[in-house]
């Protein structure tokens, strides 16, 4: 005889009260990590490494109902509580409030830390740098309209290192307090999110004009405040959802990007070198010759010892007119034997080779 509707909900007050009960003791046991690196001089608390394995592991032994990431969000959740009784983490990220930045913030330490909005990619370096914040989140690339080429730059100038990456599912929104579509006469929104949507806007909005803005967030802001100053409500913000809570501004129109699986990828700076996890990359700056074959001579050491490309781009090295740098990613750990011996034979061809960060593959 099946369980009744009581039944079931008995058993589910008993299950909560287990899993109540195991997270405050994996609470305590956090607690009693932390006294124990305190005693042996050990400051280092938030281990990237380590989070990947158990989120890793986790997914691995998973049996359903719940999709893996689901289930993996849960636990990121719950380590990140814990973490947070052994050390509050501060995390800067590309401001204002609401950003993607920041949702990628969250979604990688789970949102028991400080975020910290900046108003430039360049401002969030220097945060990290000077000590202030723990660690910082910055946009490198989208799946749509290619590399972030402020935050390419600022690696070129700047001795952190990569310590972690993020993969997050964009959905754009067109935001507004005007709830007709065809009374809409400007649009607010970051370039990048403007270029993504170009051609919903070319068939909905041929005739508004759009105004590139320094991030999503700030789109909305500006959108929000227009209309509580009294002006017509004929401005829209291409933005989040978040964004639309944070500024209270309606979802005129829900998911407008052009292509379905629109992603961004962001990238966790730090000052720590991060050890390997079993799943990593490894990030490079490299310069060559400007001579034939040079490109050539970066490809044939990697080719060689069998490590997979993950990326390549080349940006202005600022050194001198069409003088340029490479920025690499390859599969595997600079620790790994094999991307060792690469490397080695990259620095005799290559003019400089600086490994940015070796760091565990994303794993939500």
């Amino acid at each position: 005889m099946a369980d009744s509707l009581l039944d079931l909900r008995d058993k589910i007050d008993g299950l909560d009260l287990q899993i109540q009960s195991l997270i405050s003791e994996r609470a305590k046991v956090a607690q009693q990590v932390a006294y124990t690196k305190q005693l042996s001089n050990d400051t280092v608390f938030y281990r990237a490494e380590r989070e990947a394995q158990v989120l890793r592991k986790v997914m691995e032994r998973n049996k359903g109902p719940l999709r893996d990431e689901e289930m993996a969000r849960l636990f990121r959740e719950i380590m990140s509580a814990c973490l947070a009784l052994e050390q509050e983490m501060s995390i800067a990220f590309l401001g204002p409030e609401g950003t993607f930045t920041q949702a990628a913030a969250l979604k990688h330490f789970g949102h028991s830390i400080k975020t910290v909005p900046l108003l430039s990619i360049g401002d969030v370096f220097r945060e990290v740098e000077s000590g202030t914040v723990s660690y910082g989140v910055v946009p490198v690339e989208n799946s749509t309209e290619g590399v972030v080429n402020h935050t390419l730059d600022e690696f070129m100038a700047s001795s952190l290192n990569i310590c972690g990456e993020v993969i997050l599912r964009i959905h754009h929104n067109l935001l507004s307090n005007e709830a007709d579509l065809s009374k809409i006469k400007k649009v607010y929104s970051h370039q990048q999110s403007l270029a993504q949507c170009r051609k919903w806007l070319d068939t909905n909005l041929p005739n508004v004009e759009l105004i590139d803005v320094s991030s999503n967030a700030t789109a909305a802001l500006m959108a929000s405040n227009e209309n509580i100053n009294g002006k017509e409500n004929n401005v829209a913000a291409i933005a989040s959802e978040t964004a639309a809570e944070i500024y209270n501004l309606g979802i005129l129109v829900q998911n407008i990007e052009d292509e379905p699986d629109n992603t961004t990828r962001f990238l966790i700076i730090g000052k720590r070198e991060t050890p390997a996890s079993g799943e990593d990359k490894t990030s490079l700056l490299v310069s060559t010759p400007n001579r034939a074959g040079a490109l050539l001579g970066i490809l044939q050491p990697f080719a060689k010892h069998n490590i997979s490309m993950n990326r390549i781009e080349s940006r202005p090295s600022r050194r001198g007119a069409w003088d340029y740098v490479f920025f690499v990613d390859i599969d595997g750990h600079e620790k790994d034997e094999n991307v060792k011996q690469a490397l080695q034979e990259l620095g005799k061809v290559a003019t400089m080779v600086n490994v940015l960060g070796s760091f565990p593959k994303a794993v939500l």
